[in-house]
């Protein structure tokens, strides 16, 4: 497959402050790559050296297939941006305002920002210092999304949105990308990518810490497992548990014959299937993976080993 937005060894310093140390990634054309991180750790900075809004100290980034620093005006309309903060003219009205963006960025489907701002539930006639934060987003949406560009970029998208309009966002982007667009976008929430993201590159502290598919980070998530037997003595039922590969802090409760434990799994939950089989189960619960607790692990990893 093609690779729409590729970085290597991309190093950003502001004076003597370095914000990006190396960073490596690619992302296929066609598919969601999510960038999830704390606040500070690089990914606006890393956005702004992909649309050339600020310049690379060192390293390589390609856009679509061009430098951005040599695409000029024909790239940036192949592109549909939005910032983290987002700042809009105040004296004009949001449908002014997307007319003026219209004949920057390119053609747009006839009907295309009224539907847009309907799905959002955005008033297009009023002027834009008179809306909420959450309003502002909206718009900052739709002209993002309205000329269908080949490659969408999308900083904190969901700030300032309700749940809601949240999920209708998550609906745009999934037919963005059944249109063949690519889609980058940026949080601090896993939650929020996991929900649309093929592939989630995990940054801290200016580096790449991984980058792995939404299904590789369910893998290796831990999970919590609470299981009630019976014909088998608490020792026994604790030894079979606990010989599991990646099961750990399991407790034991006995009660009335029957054999209650409760224990975490972190990685593939097969061999725990397998040994569920040679028990007499009366209860099982298997909780959906703690994507977020295995992200914050990562977040925690030292900084030499984050290289």
């Amino acid at each position: 497959m093609a690779t729409a937005v590729s970085a290597r060894s991309l190093v950003k310093r502001f004076g003597r402050r370095e914000v990006l140390h190396g960073v490596d990634f690619e992302v296929e054309a066609g598919t969601v790559f999510g960038v999830i991180g704390p606040n500070g750790a690089g990914k606006t900075t890393t956005m702004r050296c992909l649309l050339d809004i600020i310049r690379p100290t060192a390293g390589e980034v390609r856009v679509l297939g061009t430098d951005p620093r040599a695409g000029g005006p024909e790239l940036r309309r192949r592109i549909g941006y939005l910032p983290g903060e987002l700042f809009l003219e105040g004296r004009v009205t949001g449908r002014k305002l997307l007319a003026h963006y219209q004949a920057i960025s390119g053609p747009v489907p006839r009907g295309r920002i009224n539907e847009l701002a309907d799905r959002l539930g955005l008033d297009l006639d009023r002027h834009t210092r008179k809306l909420s934060k959450g309003n502002k987003q909206k718009l900052g949406l739709v002209q993002a999304f309205m000329h269908e560009p080949e490659l969408l970029v999308l900083d904190e998208p969901t700030g300032g949105l309700d749940p809601l309009v949240q999920q209708e966002f998550h609906a745009m982007v999934r037919e963005a990308k059944h249109r063949g667009q690519t889609i980058f976008l940026s949080s601090h929430v896993l939650s929020e990518v996991q929900q649309t993201a093929d592939t989630v590159a995990i940054l801290r502290d200016g580096r790449i810490i991984t980058v792995e598919s939404v299904e590789g980070l369910r893998e290796g998530a831990v999970r919590r497992v609470r299981l009630t037997t019976h014909g088998i003595a608490a020792h026994d039922a604790v030894a079979l548990l606990s010989g599991i590969p990646g099961v750990g802090q399991v407790q034991v409760l006995e009660a009335d014959g029957a054999v209650t434990l409760s224990a975490v799994l972190e990685g593939a939950i097969q061999p725990l299937i397998r040994m569920l089989g040679s028990l007499e189960l009366t209860d099982l619960v298997l909780d959906e993976p703690d994507l977020e607790e295995a992200v914050l692990k990562m977040y925690a990893v030292p900084r030499e080993d984050a290289r």
